[in-house]
């Protein structure tokens, strides 16, 4: 694809998010691609379009800022900015984050890679133990397993409520 269309592409994925929109969201994907952050590791194909669902789904204020963005016909970089509120917690998050992007001939996403920092993404929503958990490894291992356990319970209650 060009690269204003890649361009449009990070434009409307980063709207649909906004939006809350995670439907919208998984449309972008490819069926067989990759996403990675800090908080749910490596997913692959139609998990990270439930993991979209699931965020935005349980979403009650969140904002999203696309402060930049560039792309040409194979990949793209985004930085934006997302402000919610942490469920778990209840505490306010602000999180400044990093994105690379790479794209089929389609444009479709294969490849997402968010980077943030997790040590203060743990602070804000974690709390005074949040510094902690985010420089013991199997405490950092810990919150990722209770991410990927809140994702398989999405994905189950989806499939659930589909049949």
């Amino acid at each position: 694809m060009s690269a204003d269309s890649n361009k449009q592409t990070i434009e409307r994925f980063y709207e649909a998010f906004g939006q809350c929109n995670g439907a919208a969201m998984t449309a972008f994907y490819a069926p067989d691609a990759h996403f990675h952050d800090p908080a749910f590791g490596d997913l692959q194909g139609a998990d990270i379009g439930a993991m979209w669902r699931m965020l935005t789904s349980r979403a009650t204020d969140l904002t999203i800022e696309l402060h930049e963005h560039e792309a040409d016909e194979t990949s793209g970089s985004a930085h934006w900015i997302a402000r919610y509120t942490f469920g778990a917690t209840g505490r306010p998050v602000v999180n400044d984050i990093q994105a690379k992007l790479r794209f089929d001939d389609k444009g479709l996403i294969v490849d997402h890679v968010d980077d943030f920092n997790f040590r203060n993404w743990a602070k804000q929503a974690l709390g005074p133990s949040g510094h902690l958990i985010a420089l013991v490894p199997p405490l950092r291992a810990k919150v990722r397993a209770k991410a990927l356990g809140q994702l398989e319970a999405f994905k189950r209650d989806e499939t659930s409520s589909s049949v």
